[in-house]
This record gives structure tokens, sequence and C-alpha cells, in this order.
């Protein structure tokens, strides 16, 4: 592969940039990072002028589609707001756009190159990612928060995305493109090799339990793929042990330096699921509540936050950190089982259609379906897909290994349409950091600007995220003329303890007690330090007297009567 190949140039942003860069704006500390990838992988779209897609990944484009609609009810007839609708739809046609683009490339006539292309993008990544996590857990006071991120937990590897999940899956993607490049020759034995030791390493250093399932996936693939060569066998298979050897010469390094090694804090975690199982078990009583239609897409934390659960975990989540459970929890079980049965299909055709593929496309295709397997792993314990620089490299890999062989007679009929719809999504990304400005400076302190009452009624009006300006309104104190609606608007996205408290307190001052009695009572399960004082004043009332003579403040007392969660919705006259 040439240098001056746009592809390699255009893969190698795509893949790095997003996860190196460390600055973010609040509210959203990934935005910019995902709209970067959006509109990274859309220059890589156009820029790699693929070929007509076909047919091949119809059941990937149909399970996109169903979700699509499952999106469009929850807005339309349900209660999404718009801002969340459309930025759910949009990450959707994203992702629908990317399959098509990795099936056009995969129907060129010089496929691997393509390929070859996407895996020196990741290995890139994956090396300054190695570099990032040194930093971090040797040399911890040298980020500064602006180009490379300080990490959360000492001794522990973060990345500039700043979730060890997030870094250990990039750089096991790097390490099936390091595989993938030493089968094709584009890379050399003892290059892949220090490659290999150095990404199985840096996941060590993120403490990453997703990471040391997904390096057991490698070793599987070599015991399995009896067509790899012989070296790279040995090297797959010995990637547990690596990872083993590593993590016990960190744990002397920390114990003859004194130093920190996350790894150790994990494994002393009670918990070893990290809540996993307390959501789980929470999303299962979710779904036998509403097992047909679901809570509806985008409705998970809502309803879970509001349906009464005495022994929940006691963080906000706002996913299931399962992609079946979520799925089943907010479409239900028919249309949930529809989109899993076409993405099984997918995976189906795709393992199948690597396996038979000969030489290096073959090889190729084996790697893109791995990478969609590590990344599917990792969506059964967290939720990787939700984030654009993970949705959109997958969505390109597995339309890559889903577009069927062709004769070479039949290859690169050109599809100039792929081109203007990779462009218009270059675009797109821009106009959404644009929007996402409008309510960036809500939450600046940087002197000079307008009144705060004057950037929330700005920032309202955004198209994409006037739900974090509607946050700012009801948690501040700002007068708000339509307080319904913001309340509607800002508790789809998260509720947190300001949120709650703040929607309590209004709904009692409308006169509907029982239903700010049912929320204070769920921000009680929640157990939040944050909340002290808005529940201290119960324990202020001991006096029998005084207690009789006024009615206790409403977070003090039941509510008269059980309360669905779809009911607090209709209590704000929406």
């Amino acid at each position: 592969m040439r240098l001056n190949d746009p592809r390699l140039w255009a893969a190698a942003a795509a893949a790095a940039l997003p996860s190196l860069l460390a600055w973010n704006v609040s509210p959203s500390p990934t935005f910019l990072n995902q709209a970067l990838a959006l509109a990274l992988w859309g220059a890589f779209v156009a820029l790699s002028a693929p070929a007509a897609p076909g047919r091949g990944p119809w059941p990937l484009w149909a399970a996109l589609g169903a979700v699509a609609l499952a999106a469009a009810w929850s807005w339309g007839p349900g209660a999404l707001p718009s801002t969340l609708a459309l930025s759910a739809l949009g990450a959707l046609a994203a992702a629908a756009l990317a399959v098509a683009g990795g099936a056009g490339a995969a129907a060129r006539a010089d496929a691997p190159d393509g390929f070859t292309a996407f895996c020196r993008g990741w290995l890139l990544a994956g090396a300054l990612g190695v570099a990032i996590a040194v930093i971090q857990v040797f040399l911890p006071d040298w980020p500064d928060g602006q180009w490379i991120a300080a990490s959360g937990t000492p001794g522990r590897a973060v990345g500039n995305l700043r979730q060890p999940n997030h870094l250990s899956s990039l750089l096991l993607w790097a390490a099936i493109g390091a595989v993938a490049l030493l089968e094709m020759r584009r890379l050399g034995r003892r290059a892949a090799a220090a490659a290999l030791a150095l990404l199985v390493f840096a996941v060590v250093l993120t403490a990453s339990r997703t990471g040391l399932v997904s390096v057991l996936l490698l070793a599987f693939w070599g015991a399995a793929d009896r067509r790899l060569a012989r070296f790279t066998r040995v090297l797959l298979l010995a990637a547990p042990l690596v990872y083993a050897v590593a993590w016990l010469g960190m744990a002397q390094w920390a114990a003859a330096s004194s130093h920190a090694f996350g790894g150790a804090a994990r494994l002393a975690e009670s918990d070893i699921s990290g809540s996993r199982f307390g959501i789980w078990a929470n999303t299962l009583e979710l779904i036998r509540q509403h097992p047909w239609a679901g809570v509806g897409f985008g409705e998970f934390n809502l309803a879970w936050t509001l349906t009464p659960f005495p022994g929940r975990p006691v963080a906000f989540f706002d996913h299931t950190h399962n992609l079946p459970l979520q799925l089943a929890a907010e479409l239900g079980l028919p249309l949930a089982a529809v989109v899993m049965a076409l993405l099984l299909w997918a995976l189906a055709r795709g393992l199948r259609g690597a396996w038979a593929a000969p030489g290096d496309e073959g090889m190729a295709r084996r790697a893109a379906m791995g990478m969609v397997l590590m990344i599917g792993l990792h969506s059964l314990l967290e939720y990787p897909l939700w984030y654009g620089y993970f949705l959109l490299p997958a969505a390109w890999a597995w339309g890559f290994a889903l577009h069927p062989a062709q004769p070479a007679a039949r290859r690169d009929l050109r599809a100039p349409w792929l081109v203007w719809a990779g462009a218009a999504l270059v675009v797109a990304a821009v106009l959404s950091v644009a929007d996402y400005a409008r309510v960036a400076v809500i939450f600046s302190a940087r002197p000079g600007l307008p009144p705060l009452e004057q950037r929330i009624a700005e920032g309202r009006r955004s198209v994409l995220f006037g739900h974090h300006a509607d946050y700012a309104a009801v948690t501040s104190g700002v007068p708000v003329l339509d307080e319904a609606r913001a309340f509607d608007r800002a508790t789809h996205y998260l509720l947190d303890t300001r949120l709650m408290m703040a929607w309590s307190r209004a709904l009692a001052e409308q006169g509907r007690l029982d239903e700010a009695r049912h929320l204070a009572a769920r921000l009680r399960e929640f157990r939040k330090p944050e909340a002290e004082g808005f529940f201290g004043v119960c324990e202020a009332v001991t006096d029998e007297a005084d207690a009789s003579a006024s009615a206790p403040p409403f977070q003090c007392d039941q509510p008269k009567r059980s309360l669905s969660w779809r009911e607090l919705l209709s209590a704000g006259d929406r």
C-alpha cells in the first residue's frame, strides 16, 4: 500500500484522533470525541471511494432500521424528547452509512489494501494508547488534563477517553489489527510480537475485567483458526500468559516501590460485577413488568429510577450494561427478539463468509469479524456501541465482512452516493458541534459571558442538546415560564440527585404531593450524600406537638397510593 493512498491517512485519523482528544467541554465529557469520530469516519467513507455495497449487509441494516423505528415511536406517540430522539436517529443513520462504506470497501478489487489501511489506523491508535497508559500509571504527575487526561484512580490507565474499559477495547482492536497485518505480510514478525506484548501489557494497566476476558478471546482465535500461520497462532495463544506475567510483574513493582496498581484494588472489590448483577436483576424485573412494548427507546434510566427498588445499585445507571437486556427492556421482548435474531444472523453470515474467503481477503474478513466479536463481548458487560468512536468502526468492519465474495469482473462498480453521504456526515458533525456550543456556554465560567438566564434561553433552542439547558434551568433556580416542559425534557436524559430534588419540589408546589413523595422515596433509595440536606429536615421534625401542628415536609412522608413511573410523566401537563 502506497503512503499517498488517502485511505491510509483517513483511517489513521479516524481511528486515532477521537481517542487521543483529552480536552472536553461540559456538560458532556465525550461529545467532542464522538463528533470528531463522526466527521472522520464520514471522511474515511468518502475518501476510500467505495464501490457499490450490494445487499450483503441487509440483516444489519434491518436491525438498525428496527431500532430506528422504535426510537421514532418513542418520540412520536411516546414521551422521548425530540433532542434525544434526533440524536439517536442520527447515530443509527451514521451506523447504516458506515456499514455501507465497509461493504463498499470490500467490493473493491483492492479490498485487502483498504482493510490494511483500517488496521494500520487502529495499530497507530493502540500505540498512542499504550503511551498514554504508561504515562498515567508510571508518571502520574505528567497528565495536565488538556493533552493527557489524568486518571481518577491511582495506578490505573484510563486513556484520554477517561474510561479504562474503552481503552482496553481500543488496545484489543489494535491487537487484532496487528495480527491481520502480520498474516497479510504488511508487518514483520518481530514488530508484530512486540506490538502484541505491549498492547496486552497496556490492557493490564487498565485493570479492565472486560479486557481480561477479551484477551482470552484472542487465545481462542489462535486455537480455532488453523488457517493462521504457526507463528501467529503461538502469539495469540501466548496472550493470556503475557497478561498473567505482566499482572504479576505490576503487582511486584507496586509492592516494592510503594506505588499504586489499579489491578490490586480491583481484586479487593467485594462486588466482582461492579454493580452489574444488581442492575441486571432490576432490569429483569422491568422486563417482567413491561414484556411486550418495553419502557420505550431511551427511557431505561427514567423507568428504572422511578420504579421502587429498595436494594438498587446506588449509581445512576443510564444503561443496563448488556445489549440484549437493554433491547428487551426498552423495545419489549418481541421486537428485541427480532433485532437480536437479525444481529445473530448477520454475525453468522459474516463468520461463514470470512471462513470461506481465501488468501488475504479471507484474513481481512476474519480480522473484521474478530473486531465485531470483541466489541460484541464488550457489549455484554458495558455499552460501547452507544459511543460513536466504537459504533462507526464496528459497523464499517461488519459491513466489510458481510459483503459476499465476487468475481473480479463484477467489482469496482462505483457508488458516488457513498462519497456524498460521507461528506454529508462530516458536515452534520460540524453542525452538531455548533449546536452543542449553544449549551456548553451555559456551563462555562469564563468572564464576559451574558447572564445565565440569557444563556439558558438560547441553549433551550438547541436542536440536539436543549435538554441540557432545561437541566440547568430547573436546577439553578432561574425562572422558567414553561417549567413543565423543561422538566419534561431534562428528566428523560439522566435523573440525578439535583434534578430529582428540583422535580419533587416542583411537583409538591403544584399540589401533586403523592408524585412528589414517590420521587423523594426513590431518591432516598440511592443514599446519596448530596441529598442529606434534603432529607435532613425529616430528622428535625421530632417534637410531636410541632409535628401535629403542621404536616411534615413532603419528602418525609410516603405516598398515599402506589404509583407507576409513567404516572409521573403524566403529572406534568405535558
